[in-house]
């Protein structure tokens, strides 16, 4: 089933940040050249108050990206239902030009664990997991886009390529892919992967939006590197290589830098989004050039 993007368009093709509350007055004061910005959407399912006066004030100036850290999409029992109602009246209030959720779960019969946790890639995991996402876009009317996860482990029965999965999810459902390349660094590390050949192989057409963040660095048991998905730092130069090499194969895509933890000044963020926005413009022009001579 094909699911439209709603008459607020898509994300513009430049580089956005997260919204950070510290930062609100200087953005609704200076106004900054920025492409987008992107909020989690658990932080405004409350019906009004701040949180609210202020997003409404951003999304009348910028585009919006609405990212969820909460649905719990691969878990093994049934979405939340108020929690997906919640999420339909946000799309519904702000109409966002981006929507998108994690390859995760993080809901058990006891409740709900703080983090975004990995999943077998079975074919029962990759059913389970493209319902959810059919459940997802079928109730707020819009396509979501579902993100590549970091991971710290591998499972033994895994039988599904993770690149496969996300692909085989994408074929059935109609969603679009966000390819997080901080995560395919921190993911190939830990599993002494080769961080390059995943985004080679990685289903290109299908991605939506793109997300840089930076890592923490320690080692294993084994002494080995280890890295972590923390967002508390620059983008790590390799992040940005793998980045520049990720946008020679998909062409300018939207991408977000996140800095959720030890946030620093809006100078900081803006400067990020600046080095990313170039590998941007460069593509851009690069694309130009080549038209330019086929024509």
């Amino acid at each position: 089933m094909t699911f439209a993007i709603d008459g607020a368009g898509a994300l513009p093709v430049r580089a956005g940040l997260g919204l950070k509350p510290e930062h609100l007055d200087e953005i609704l004061t200076t106004e900054p050249d920025i492409g987008f910005f992107e909020v989690h959407a658990e932080n405004y399912m409350g019906d009004g108050g701040a949180p609210h006066r202020a997003l409404a004030e951003i999304v009348a100036r910028y585009p919006l990206s609405l990212h969820g850290v909460g649905l719990s999409i691969g878990a093994e029992r049934p979405l939340d239902k108020a929690h997906l109602a919640r999420l339909k009246a946000l799309v519904e209030r702000y109409r966002p030009q981006s929507l998108s959720e994690h390859l995760a779960w993080s809901t058990h019969e006891s409740g709900f664990l703080n983090d975004l946790l990995p999943l077998p890639y079975t074919k029962q995991t990759l059913e389970r997991v493209s319902a959810h996402v059919d459940e997802v876009q079928q109730t707020v009317g819009r396509r979501m886009l579902l993100e590549n996860p970091s991971t710290y482990i591998l499972f033994e029965d895994s039988t599904i390529d993770e690149i496969d999965f996300l692909d085989a999810i994408a074929e059935r459902t109609g969603c679009g892919l966000l390819l997080d390349v901080n995560n395919v660094m921190v993911s190939a590390v830990n599993h002494q992967l080769d961080a390059f050949a995943y985004v080679d192989r990685f289903p290109v057409e299908r991605v939506g939006e793109i997300h840089l963040a930076g890592y923490d660095e320690t080692v294993d048991g084994a002494g080995d590197r280890l890295l972590i998905d923390a967002h508390n730092s620059t983008v790590a130069d390799d992040v940005f290589s793998l980045y520049r090499h990720t946008i020679g194969r998909t062409g300018p895509v939207p991408t977000l830098i996140e800095w959720d933890n030890d946030v620093p000044a809006f100078a900081v963020l803006l400067a990020e989004a600046t080095r990313a926005e170039a590998v941007l413009d460069e593509a851009a022009q690069r694309r130009n050039a080549s038209f330019v001579r086929r024509a």
